[in-house]
């Protein structure tokens, strides 16, 4: 596969991505969040279970068997990832598409600080002012008023916290078990478990509401969970991590102009400059992540067109 096939591969994720938040918010029905967060996730799992078996049974032949420590961190990453998708969720349907898309991305300049806090990683000194231009963008997006958050917004924010622990854990859980797809099938169910007991026992959805939300569930499902993931997979394997981080990063830009489209959102002047502000910073944190990612993966011989291992 050419670097520009790949390339195309992980824009289409991130258009993916970006349109499945007006879906989130306007596909339900009267299906509760919970509820409609266990489908699609088990539709997700259901799609790379053949994968994430034949994975397994080659890690278990090839590396070693799973043991009792790898389960317990698989149910803690898919526990996270119930968390972090449920508060988005909620979130999603209390606020605009466009501000949803652009505050869930600010788990982004998260990530290094809480790798600098918790696993006391050193950091670009570049993640400071980048992650500055976030927090003044998220005061500029809410119309600089910082007491005029909508309980959506809050429920966003809340959830970045948990995909930025979210993406951590699945770094070192990779490492560890040495099978993306094991981790990203046993992270899906154990996600979509939680979501279908939660959702039962407090929105109580019946097998209509299912049904009237089937059109979501098959998108986000089969689309944003199965396909954009594996899609993800496939073409990192054959692009640099600098292409990779702009590629993926433009969910957010999607996720805007998917919300102007077909649900006719604006932005306000100073909200559009609190978003140039985020997608500015968040740029910065993933290009120096990825070219120290892309860096140290590479060897002395190789090439700029090397793809990352």
């Amino acid at each position: 596969m050419s670097r520009l096939q790949a390339n195309f591969l992980l824009l289409l994720a991130a258009a993916i991505w970006g349109t499945t938040f007006v879906v989130q918010q306007v596909g339900l029905g009267n299906l509760g969040p919970l509820s409609f967060t266990a489908a699609r996730f088990l539709l997700g799992a259901l799609l790379v279970f053949p994968l994430a078996l034949r994975q397994y049974r080659r890690v278990t032949r090839e590396v070693r068997p799973l043991e009792t420590g790898d389960l317990v961190w698989l149910l803690v990453t898919g526990a996270t990832l119930f968390t972090a998708a449920a508060l988005q969720q909620i979130g999603i349907l209390g606020t605009t598409v466009t501000h949803s898309g652009l505050l869930t991305a600010l788990y982004v300049p998260l990530v290094p600080l809480l790798a600098l806090m918790v696993l006391r990683r050193r950091i670009q000194r570049a993640i400071w002012p980048a992650s500055l231009a976030c927090l003044f963008g998220t005061y500029l997006l809410n119309g600089a008023q910082p007491w005029g958050w909508r309980s959506g917004d809050l429920w966003v924010l809340g959830s970045t916290l948990f995909w930025a622990i979210h993406v951590l854990l699945i770094e070192y859980v990779t490492r560890r078990i040495q099978a993306p797809m094991v981790v990203a099938g046993v992270q899906f169910l154990v996600c979509g478990s939680l979501g279908l007991v939660t959702g039962f026992l407090t929105e109580s959805p019946a097998s209509a509401d299912f049904l009237d939300a089937m059109s979501a569930i098959l998108y986000a499902g089969l689309l944003s969970v199965g396909l954009g993931f594996s899609l993800q997979v496939v073409g990192q394997q054959y692009t640099r991590a600098p292409d990779a981080a702009i590629l993926l990063s433009s969910e957010t830009l999607f996720a805007a102009l998917s919300g102007f489209v077909f649900l006719g959102e604006t932005l306000a002047i100073p909200e559009l400059g609190g978003a140039i502000l985020i997608l500015a910073g968040i740029l910065t944190v993933q290009l120096l992540s990825s070219s120290e990612l892309s860096g140290a993966r590479e060897s002395p011989q190789a090439t700029a067109e090397s793809p990352p291992a």
